[in-house]
């Protein structure tokens, strides 16, 4: 039995991550992987996602050339290029978590991992190829084991993914050929950048909802202007609605989908993709066996990722939303160090922002107004519109809005929601701001640069007082 100090069962951006902080801290530490190095995020999520959006994003702006003075003739697309271009961009930061490892001397091991009592993890051999230099199955002790198994797409009854007519993420970022007619259940992340891909390569795409707004987590406001944006580019948008039925054909579905009204109508679509949200992985670890507490599938811990048994600690997916890789980065970081006797705070959820790569970008942070509203605050909320700033202008993209919301007695930033180009670059100024606890006069006498589409932020903010210059 080999022995460790931190065994980290998912090398997924929470895994590798608390792995090489681990590393760092003087602990002699493994991973265990049995599938691939940077886990979902990496080779089937955030990164592959972004590189599809970027091909979109580009044949977007080159339909649109002449209204930048550029000609452009015979313009068309390849998919299995994009989608050759996409995988690439996966494998490169996949060989370079290894290398990472490898640097920070982290031993990986390949395999599945059962955690046992007394600190024991047994590792059972997988099927995927592994990377060079990886540990094999065996049994393994360590004094802490940390669980960063991630999560994977919930299932729905009627809506299985059969991965040819009804896609999950998985297939969806590997289309053999662009579907013609397409339908997205869940107005998520997830299934809002997808919905906004296919649509830009062509696809006629209508995206079902249960809930009563597009984008369900952010702010109202923000999610009206994102519906009527999604609309006028020609996405079809069912509210309220939900999909009680899928009939299969040979290369086609015909989904039954029942209205806000009650009434019920069939759309028939070459291709579904099911995008209804993600489940935490805490199956066949041995938690139920040592009495690790959970709720809804996911694993209970305090914060500091320390769950109910000692020496198990869960971070990331498998520990509960928000379910994005900088969640479980930050949260892996806080869990090790604690581990170390270093003083850190628990996870404040409250500040970790969510970016949306559709188009238009959609990123927020904090509070919504409503949620401030019903937490007791008095608010005072500030707006500035893209239409007002120079380089959004320059940029042709005039439509957009930053939305600031503060605490009309202390002047705390309780939340920022954008919408608008770039704003997944922008939202951070905001999110420094609230862990920083700026106030509203640290903001205004910051100097922005101009012309840049930051400066909307510090409008924003001056609206919120009566004090914005350019509306």
């Amino acid at each position: 039995m080999s022995n460790y100090d931190v065994i980290i069962i998912g090398a997924g951006p929470g895994g590798y991550v608390t792995a090489i902080r681990s590393a760092q801290l003087g602990f002699k530490t493994a991973v265990v992987e049995a599938k691939h190095l940077g886990g979902i995020c990496l080779n089937w999520g955030c990164i592959p996602t972004k590189a599809l959006l970027r091909s979109a994003e580009i044949y977007h702006y080159a339909q649109h050339a002449d209204a930048y003075g550029l000609k452009i003739e015979g313009l068309s697309y390849d998919p299995a290029a994009i989608v050759k271009r996409s995988r690439g961009v996966s494998s490169q930061l996949n060989t370079g978590v290894g290398g990472l490892l490898k640097k920070n001397k982290v031993d990986v091991i390949w395999g599945r991992a059962t955690v046992q009592a007394g600190g024991k993890v047994a590792v059972t051999a997988s099927e995927a190829p592994a990377p060079r230099g990886a540990l094999g199955a065996g049994e393994y002790s360590a004094k802490h084991i940390i669980v960063a198994t991630g999560a994977r797409p919930r299932v729905l009854p009627g809506l299985e993914p059969d991965k040819k007519l009804v896609w999950t993420y998985f297939e969806a970022m590997v289309p053999e050929t662009i579907p013609k007619r397409l339908l997205v259940v869940g107005s998520g992340a997830i299934g809002i950048e997808f919905a906004s891909f296919y649509k830009t390569m062509g696809a006629d795409v209508t995206v079902v909802e249960v809930m009563s707004q597009v984008m369900p987590v952010e702010d109202h406001e923000i999610a009206e202007i994102a519906r009527k944006r999604f609309e006028k580019q020609g996405l079809k948008i069912l509210l309220e609605a939900k999909v009680t039925g899928l009939k299969k054909g040979a290369d086609e579905v015909t989904a039954t989908i029942e209205l806000k009204d009650g009434s019920k109508q069939e759309m028939t679509v070459d291709r579904v993709i099911s995008a209804v949200g993600v489940v935490g992985n805490i199956e066949n670890l041995g938690l139920e066996a040592l009495g690790v507490k959970t709720d809804r599938g996911c694993v209970v811990t305090d914060g500091l990722g320390r769950t109910n048994v000692p020496g198990l600690y869960a971070i990331g997916d498998v520990a509960g939303p928000p379910m994005l890789a900088h969640k479980a980065e930050h949260e892996g970081v806080l869990t090790i160090e604690a581990i170390a006797g270093k003083h850190v705070h628990p996870m404040d959820k409250r500040k970790i922002p969510g970016c949306t790569y559709c188009n238009p970008q959609v990123a927020s942070v904090g509070l919504t107004e409503k949620k401030a509203k019903e937490a007791g605050y008095d608010i005072k909320v500030g707006r500035f519109p893209f239409i007002g700033n120079g380089k959004a202008i320059a940029l042709g993209e005039p439509e957009g809005l930053v939305k600031t919301i503060f605490d009309a007695k202390t002047g705390q930033l309780l939340g920022a929601h954008m919408i608008g180009a770039e704003v997944t670059e922008l939202i951070q100024g905001f999110v420094v701001a609230m862990q920083l606890e700026t106030t509203e006069e640290d903001l205004m006498h910051t100097v922005f640069p101009h012309p840049t589409l930051s400066e909307m932020m510090h409008e924003s903010v001056l609206s919120a007082y009566g004090r914005a210059i350019h509306i």
